[in-house]
């Protein structure tokens, strides 16, 4: 089992323990909540840990003794015969119920204590009928809200979110590489895209004759199906239900069938169209030219002219590289023609976190150890973003609370050389636009991060006018997760971006791209447009604990299908220049 796997089967018994609802449990379900967040966000695997040197699972904070006992017993055996037992006493379609936007823990126990719905056929047929709406705190809006979250979930059902996709493939791609007599084996795909949802893997692999790549392939200790076989392509599907196809290919041909299979379809129908105006055909196997038949000939040219790199097939028809997140047809070919790409923002590029959280509030690891992780990344600086008192369920910080931690980290400042934490907090917006937290507090800050966590039934203007009012203040310096969506779990709450971004470039404030792979929001178009806008965009990683800050690379890449630059991004500069920006914008 994969960290992924471990920390669903940990979130899984966290949701089942909730859905059956006995008070002794709420301890139990925090615990395993924070355990699937720390294995989540873990950048080594736990079976490498375990076969290390076990112990080392009591170094990692969140994981007591009994969730020790569990990751072991799932290393060793694939199970968990906690989680199948809490699977025996209720419905395990439950547990998809849960997938539905607007719907938790409490309301899947409503649902089955008062109308015995044990699935989603179940419960939209519960809503057609009109069954929901005489349940206490529901009425007939919330079964039109859960009738289209049905829909929805319907709609992107078989597609995984991206750092899922990647936590299978990544596994499976070292394992390719190790096999004797592999040269190269790399995903395509929307995976190498880095779309926000992933239908299934392709990866392409070089060889040398004989290498026992396919008989290898099907072994992989986590295929559960194997669908076909074959010398040059075989599919699997996974436990996971992740289906992936492994193709071997000639290495004369590998530039050019990465380039096919990356895709998108769209960018290749155009680049394909190019190509035949000038006389070429491109194709899986490389780039031909096809110039029609001599005079007297039957025949036409169709001689193999490039193909063993991305670059050369795209230098056969005469454009630079287009690196593949932009591979969307947007603008890119024609960019690409008057050499106008954009030199998009990368990973290295980041030198500082503008939005985590401490155990203070939600966070797992304290300020301290929030540190010590972002200076072993050789960041420059970070900013501590607990949650205001509103937000209650994550223990939010009141005003003396604030206060108290500015003071800890002036006197933790005072005592570094080359490292900057800046002072500041996640605060949230109310229904009316004010935000939680006191004036004068917050003009002690060095930033302000403002967001909506509550009341998203809003309407668009509503929801629009509540985050402007927010802005104008004068307090505010970053818009967090600004559209409020959880990919293939929640919806976007209705905002008029254009709007939104008009109002920040107004006031100031800048618009945050949470690299949370739940969130990635803003998404890949609404950084474009930002970008066209003047809008400056902050990539951070809202992490709640220290391992989430390697989330960072979701959010680059993104920004990266956004089109941003380094000059794009607040947290690319140098902390002087941070916060001489953050200070002109309140």
């Amino acid at each position: 089992m994969e960290n992924v796997d471990i920390a669903k089967t940990f979130e899984e018994i966290a949701d089942l323990l909730e859905i059956r609802g006995e008070k002794q449990d709420v301890f139990r379900v925090r615990s395993y909540r924070n355990a699937a967040l720390v294995i989540g966000g873990l950048p080594e695997s736990l079976r490498s840990i375990v076969e290390r040197d076990e112990k080392g699972l009591e170094d990692i904070k969140g994981i007591g003794t009994s969730i020790h006992e569990k990751i072991v017993e799932m290393l060793k055996t694939g199970k968990c015969k906690f989680h199948d037992k809490l699977l025996k006493e209720l419905p395990p379609g439950l547990l998809e119920l849960l997938e539905l936007s607007g719907v938790g823990p409490k309301k899947v126990q409503l649902l089955y204590d008062s109308l015995g719905i044990k699935g989603i056929e179940e419960l939209e047929k519960a809503a057609r009928q009109g069954k929901l709406r005489d349940l206490p705190h529901m009425g007939e809006k919330t079964e039109e809200k859960i009738l289209k979250a049905i829909q929805e979930f319907k709609g992107r059902k078989g597609r995984f979110r991206l750092s899922l996709a990647l936590a299978y493939a990544e596994p499976l791609v070292a394992y390719l590489k190790k096999i004797p007599g592999v040269i190269e084996a790399e995903p395509a795909g929307s995976l190498r895209r880095w779309k926000d949802t992933i239908g299934d893997v392709d990866i392409l692999v070089t060889c040398k004759k004989g290498a026992p790549v396919m008989d290898r392939f099907v072994k992989y200790p986590d295929v559960r199906e194997i669908i076909a076989k074959g010398d040059t392509k075989s599919t699997v599907m996974l436990r996971s239900n992740l289906q992936v196809d492994v193709r071997v290919l000639d290495e004369k041909s590998f530039g050019a069938a990465l380039q096919y299979f990356t895709g998108s379809k769209a960018h290749n129908i155009a680049l394909r169209d190019r190509a035949k105006r000038m006389g070429l055909k491109v194709s899986e196997y490389g780039v031909f030219d096809e110039k029609p038949a001599p005079e007297g000939f039957n025949q036409g040219t169709d001689k193999w002219l490039a193909g063993r790199s991305e670059e050369d097939v795209y230098k056969a028809v005469g454009l630079p590289l287009i690196p593949p997140e932009l591979r969307e047809n947007t603008g890119e070919i024609e960019a690409a023609e008057k050499d106008k790409l954009p030199r998009l923002v990368e990973v290295q590029d980041i030198k500082g976190d503008l939005h985590m959280h401490t155990s203070e509030s939600d966070g797992i690891h304290t300020l301290k150890e929030m540190i010590a992780y972002a200076i072993q990344k050789r960041y420059e600086y970070i900013a501590v973003t607990d949650h205001s008192k509103a937000v209650g369920i994550a223990h939010g910080l009141d005003e003396e609370r604030v206060l108290k931690q500015t003071k800890e980290i002036d006197k933790i400042n005072s005592q570094l050389k080359s490292f900057r934490i800046l002072k500041g907090a996640e605060v949230d917006i109310k229904t009316d636009g004010s935000l939680d937290l006191d004036a004068d507090v917050l003009k002690r800050l060095d930033v302000v991060v403002a967001a909506v966590h509550s009341k998203f039934n809003m309407t668009q203007e509503e929801m629009t006018d509540r985050i402007e009012k927010a802005m104008a203040t004068g307090l505010v310096n970053i818009i967090a997760h600004p559209t409020g969506r959880l990919v293939g779990v929640r919806e976007p709450y209705p905002v008029d971006m254009p709007r939104l971004l008009l109002a920040a470039k107004k006031y100031g404030v800048m618009l945050e791209l949470n690299s949370y792979p739940d969130r990635l929001d803003l998404n890949d178009s609404h950084c474009r447009l930002a970008k066209d806008m003047g809008v400056m965009v902050t990539i951070s990683t809202d992490s709640h604990n220290r391992q989430h800050l390697d989330y960072i690379r979701f959010g680059v890449h993104t920004a990266r299908r956004g089109w941003l630059e380094k000059k794009d991004v607040l947290n690319t500069r140098s902390v002087t220049e941070v916060l001489k920006i953050l200070r002109g914008s309140r």
